[in-house]
């Protein structure tokens, strides 16, 4: 019987064992040459300004992974939203983090694209509750960054409770249908029930309304069946949906005729940008999952681009060291960082690590504000996020 599970462990990530093996053969020939060159690098993932914007996350253990190296490193802050240039810069001898480049990538990449996901989710329900529910469809290891980079964009909550350490939240989340099955075809209020007074008082009063009969029908069992009910959760399958705005609004028209008012209607199953815009004024809330737990990493790259003060890049890179700004009026601006700033212009890089020592706090709650704030300042919406 197999023990472990097929999972890379932090200290081999630490240890700058996570890595692609042309960076072990890149160690073994500078070592045989005698060189460990100074260098300037940086991780960009767009040379230009695109006017599609992502929102940056991973930063936190991105820190954690370059912490104790002699080197410093200054990136833009966790939260902040960018569409070209830069998010990170690197400084040091070479063979000090030449092994970590994988692992530094892919620390940020996959978060941010999570995080930026979850942002255009939020834009599209903004006064709606928004919760993830997606990290069922990611390896396991991934559930922490997942439900941390869906908050950061903006989510209400999250599902996954091995997240909770984290994020310094609790997760949340009433009942799966398997829960209904257990009773058996017509008895979901023994179901209802169950839940109602098996599970915590703090917990919200949810039921899912759509196991084995109609959406209606169900719902204003549900109601009926349990004092001082908080809500329902349509969950109806893809090929049993029809109009699914119809169909809550059929639910909400129900429960109000039959005096149940006070019910909030929930709804979750496939759900992206376009349906939460479609279903927002017919809903209290939503559970989104796959749209944002399987986002496409972005696209990240580490590049060389001064050696021991000299210029240097590949073909296709911007050479020199940069700096990164965002104008008065929400615009994402890089320029050498030698040369004057543009008017009226905050700088976007901070320090992050000084000679190995970690220089910045992580506060989720400063970096959710932060990406809120941001996406304001550059007009953020969900057709200029950098969706698929």
């Amino acid at each position: 019987m197999t023990e472990e599970f097929d999972v890379i462990s932090p200290e081999t990530i630490r240890e700058g064992r996570a890595t692609d093996a042309y960076f072990d053969r890149t160690m073994e020939a500078l070592a045989h040459a005698g060189k460990n060159p100074d260098v300037v690098a940086e991780v960009t993932a767009s040379q230009f300004a695109t006017g599609e914007w992502n929102l940056l996350a991973g930063l936190k253990d991105a820190a954690a992974l370059l912490e104790g190296r002699a080197i410093d490193a200054d990136a833009v802050p966790e939260g902040q939203l960018f569409d070209g240039g830069p998010v990170m810069r690197i400084e040091g001898p070479y063979r000090e983090f030449c092994r970590l480049e994988t692992a530094l990538l892919g620390f940020l990449s996959h978060p941010t694209g999570v995080a930026t996901r979850a942002l255009e989710i939020r834009y599209a329900a903004p006064d709606s509750t928004v919760l993830s529910f997606g990290s069922r469809h990611v390896h396991p290891s991934l559930g922490a960054m997942i439900e941390r980079s869906a908050l950061l964009g903006g989510l209400d909550g999250f599902s996954n409770v091995a997240a909770e350490g984290a994020t310094g939240r609790q997760a949340g989340g009433t009942m799966p249908h398997a829960l209904v099955i257990c009773f058996g075809r017509g008895n979901q209020e023994e179901a209802w029930r169950a839940f109602d007074e098996g599970v915590p008082a703090e917990t919200p009063r949810i039921a899912l309304t759509d196991t084995y009969s109609d959406e209606v029908d169900e719902a204003v069992r549900a109601a009926e069946a349990i004092e001082d009910l908080d809500g329902v959760r349509i969950d109806t399958t893809g090929s049993r949906r029809g109009d699914f705005r119809h169909i809550l609004r059929e639910v909400r028209w129900s429960l109000d005729a039959h005096g149940h008012g006070d019910v909030d209607v929930f709804a979750s199953g496939g759900l992206g940008p376009e349906q939460l815009r479609d279903l927002r004024d017919v809903a209290d809330g939503f559970g989104v999952g796959s749209y944002v737990s399987n986002a496409d990493p972005l696209d990240f790259a580490l590049d060389i681009v001064e050696v021991e003060g000299e210029l240097a890049a590949k073909r296709g890179k911007l050479t020199g060291k940069k700096a990164v700004y965002r104008t008065a009026d929400g615009g994402h601006h890089i320029g050498l960082a030698d040369r004057e700033a543009p008017e009226d212009a905050e700088s976007l890089m901070e320090p992050l690590i000084r000679d190995g020592e970690v220089v910045r706090e992580f506060d989720l709650d400063s970096a959710i504000d932060r990406a809120a704030a941001d996406a304001e300042a550059v007009g953020f919406t969900y057709e200029n996020g950098a969706h698929e």
